[in-house]
Formats: C-alpha cells, sequence, structure tokens
C-alpha cells in the first residue's frame, strides 16, 4: 500500500513538472511575442520552410538536423530590415551557411549574403564571416556545443555575433551590382557535404522597421 501511494505521488509529482514545465515555456514564448520575436520553428515539423535538391533536412527533438549532399532550406517568408537569432551545434569537420535577403534555387543561393556557420571545417574562414565579403579565422565557439548565432540587418548595415561578441559589422557599399547584395529575401540554411551534420534550435526572428 505504501509503495503504491509513494507512486501515486510521483506520478503526480511528475504531471505538476510538465505543468510547470509548459507554463514557463508558455510564459516565454508570451514575452518573446511582447518584445516583437517570432519563432521561425515550431519544433516538430518544417511548416514554413520549403529544402531545393532534395535536402536532408529534418525536425528532430525540437531542432533542425542538417546533414546530406548540398542543399538549402529557405523560408517561405521574405525579410527586410531585421534581428535574427538561433543556436548552433557543430559535430566536427562540419559546414553550414545563413543566407540573408536570398531566394529559393536548386543550386548554391546567388542571390543575398551568407553567414558562416564553420567551427573547424578544412575551410579556414570561420562563423560570422559574412562569406566572400569579410572573412574571419576564429572560430569563437566550439564543436559539439551550443553557441549563439546573430544577425542584425538595418538597412545598408548587417551585423553578426558569436556567443554575443560582434564578429562582423558592415555597410554594404553605394552601387553594388548584381545579385549579391542587400534588398530583401528569405533566410536560409545550407546543407554543405555528406560528412557535414549541424544543428539549430530557437530560431526567432524580429522585423524591424524601414
Amino acid at each position: 500500500m505504501v509503495k503504491v501511494e509513494k507512486k501515486v505521488r510521483l506520478m503526480g509529482l511528475a504531471a505538476l513538472g510538465l505543468v510547470t514545465g509548459l507554463m514557463i515555456s508558455q510564459l516565454i514564448n508570451a514575452q518573446a511575442a511582447e518584445d516583437g520575436w517570432v519563432s521561425l520553428f515550431n519544433g516538430k515539423d518544417l511548416t514554413g520552410w520549403t529544402a531545393s535538391e532534395k535536402g536532408d533536412f529534418k525536425a528532430e527533438e525540437g531542432m533542425i538536423v542538417v546533414r546530406g549532399k548540398r542543399a538549402h532550406l529557405f523560408t517561405d517568408k521574405e525579410f527586410k530590415n531585421f534581428e535574427f537569432k538561433c543556436e548552433i551545434m557543430t559535430e566536427p569537420g562540419s559546414n553550414s551557411g545563413f543566407f540573408i535577403h536570398t531566394k529559393p534555387e536548386e543550386t548554391w543561393p546567388s542571390n543575398g549574403y551568407e553567414v558562416q556557420v564553420n567551427c573547424s571545417h578544412r575551410d579556414p574562414v570561420r562563423n560570422g564571416s559574412i562569406y566572400n565579403v569579410v572573412k574571419n579565422y576564429d572560430p569563437i565557439a566550439k564543436d559539439n556545443e551550443w553557441y549563439k548565432f546573430e544577425v542584425i540587418v538595418k538597412g545598408k548595415n548587417v551585423v553578426t555575433k558569436i556567443n554575443d561578441k560582434v564578429v562582423v559589422d558592415f555597410t554594404e557599399p553605394e552601387g553594388v551590382t548584381g545579385t549579391r547584395k542587400l534588398g530583401k529575401g528569405a533566410f536560409a540554411i545550407q546543407a554543405h557535404d555528406d560528412k557535414s551534420i549541424v544543428k539549430y534550435r530557437n530560431l526567432m526572428v524580429k522585423e524591424l522597421p524601414e
């Protein structure tokens, strides 16, 4: 009888813990919404995203897990001025990228800029770099650990941060031609190669006034 009562009591505590956890999560989300932040990932599936080239992107345990050969996962919505933040974990030797102001394509995106996601890949250009524009060779973060990744765009200015450290503060010069420039567009997560595994979670955006 004592064992049964103890089991019932433990089940009650577990249920209470679950309810409390859900309440805390709802409060956090409500606070984020009040501050203008919107989640880009529901934690369960890739609603709101579209993959190119039959990419291997999966929603797993509240994460977007990136594997496989070259492909890109695009947001269905476009953004102009914004603050974006998420958490990323790279496995050793892995590479990925996060595109801004881009357009869906069945190849390497030719629109917008790519912010590098790479702690130890053979490519020495590390996370926070604006690829082929401003190079950073210091990874700041480590493989197999979650790190904070941020991109802020206001007009012609782009700021990237890794673990709250500013990596790039770049202002696009006037007169840039072609498609590698700021304007407006989707976000895209890159699958770089079949030896890379990269995880993304807590993807949030706050749109800023024009």
